[in-house]
């Protein structure tokens, strides 16, 4: 039985579809943090982001993630997506899903999974203001 799934694509992402993935009748919670891209950063006006990363390294820095997830928590299954490419206001950059028996081991392992992966995985971001653009780590 496959308990990650792991994704980067230019392509839309879907809740649904890490949904599936993680949902067993063995569960009693899922729990999901989705990621969004904001209006304003700093105070700053935001246009659009688009998002780049050194694929093989992101997936292998995302899988670990997710297998150290499985380790330290009780927990079923994990998804971790992320997009790349240009993406607007209101668009969909990471999603995390994670099923477990109980909710707490979900809530904690979805937590440690969107914190490890803004601190490991080589994803960066420009960002486009009405008066300019500069590139900045994807997850300060």
């Amino acid at each position: 039985m496959q308990r990650t799934y792991i994704k980067i694509t230019s392509e839309k992402l879907t809740l649904q579809e890490c949904y599936c993935f993680v949902e067993d009748d063995v569960c009693g919670g899922i729990t999901t943090f989705i990621g969004t891209v904001r209006n304003d950063t700093q105070g700053k006006k935001v246009k659009q982001l688009d998002f780049s990363t050194y694929k093989p390294m992101a997936i292998k820095e995302m899988q670990k993630i997710a297998d150290l997830a499985l380790e330290k928590f009780e927990i079923h299954k994990i998804a971790i997506h992320h997009a790349e490419g240009m993406l607007q206001i209101g668009d969909v950059p990471v999603i995390i899903a994670v099923s477990s028996k109980h909710r707490k081991a979900a809530f904690l392992a979805c937590e440690f999974a969107i914190d490890t992966l803004k601190e490991t995985v080589p994803i960066w971001k420009k960002e486009y203001f009405s008066d300019g653009e500069v590139w900045v780590n994807a997850h300060p």
